[in-house]
């Protein structure tokens, strides 16, 4: 048990983006007061932009299955089987809320995101595409938001060095309060060397790879699931900073260890 020096007060628990009857079933799962550090990640892994607990029941409507598909959800990107021994692998998300607060880097982080979910299957990531909603035009933010999300989203793919090879972007007076940035990235792979989330194996280490931790970004999966305010500019320490160069990096790193059996997920 972690030793719990603050008071978990119902203040906090709404700090953290939980509502009370879920706050009363994390208290049934753990049989005590949950400390700070436990408060934290259930926060982290239980709001919608992690664990999908209102939209769930209306994307299991959505077909999922057949002949083709090699993955379908539950792991870092689908993967479909197109013939020859090779397969397209691909993820799409949504980065509405931090590209709201901070345009250039919201929009950059998502695809950053999702070019991670996509080589950690063992693909090369090969295009990037967008899908955007943005208000109405005489706005006076709608020219600031345009500017900085389509920025970062080809700034972020260029250092990558991954070209965004389609997009589509629309304007109304009711994303007047939070815009729509969605991201999709593309790769390739074979079929007999697709890597899953799903390690095997007593004794076997756990390497976290990155760029070096800052102050952005805490506790940026649960602003994302809330709804926004007046002060929804006091949030911009919350989304994420990109280094695409250092994911460059990294994606070459993982390729070329994958290929030489050294990773089992």
């Amino acid at each position: 048990m972690l030793k719990n020096d603050i008071a978990i007060t119902p203040e906090l628990v709404a700090e953290h983006g939980l509502k009370p009857d879920e706050y009363q079933r994390l208290l049934a799962l753990l049989g005590r007061e949950p400390s700070l550090t436990e408060l934290g990640i259930v926060s982290a892994m239980w709001n919608e932009h992690c664990s999908y607990k209102s939209s769930r029941i209306h994307l299991r409507k959505l077909p999922t299955s057949g002949a083709c598909v090699i993955q379908g959800p539950g792991e870092n990107a689908g993967v479909i089987d197109i013939g020859d021994g090779e397969a397209v692998v691909f993820k799409m998300e949504s980065h509405n809320h931090p590209s709201f607060i901070e345009p250039y880097q919201g929009a950059a982080t998502g695809v950053g995101g999702i070019l991670r979910d996509v080589f950690t299957m063992g693909a090369r990531p090969v295009a990037a595409l967008n899908a955007l909603r943005f208000g109405a035009p005489e706005h006076p933010r709608t020219r600031h938001l345009v500017a900085g999300v389509v920025a970062g989203i080809g700034g972020y793919g260029n250092s990558f060095g991954v070209p965004t090879v389609g997009g589509q972007m629309g304007f109304d007076p009711s994303y007047d309060g939070n815009i729509l940035v969605n991201a999709m990235a593309v790769g390739l792979a074979r079929t007999d060397e697709i890597f899953y989330a799903a390690a095997s194996g007593v004794g076997n280490p756990i390497v976290y790879l990155g760029s070096k931790t800052g102050r952005d970004g805490i506790h940026g999966a649960t602003m994302a699931s809330n709804v926004f305010g007046a002060d929804a500019h006091e949030k911009r320490p919350t989304v994420q900073v990109g280094d695409p160069f250092a994911e460059k990096l990294l994606l070459e790193a993982c390729l070329e260890i994958m290929t030489q059996g050294c990773v089992i997920a």
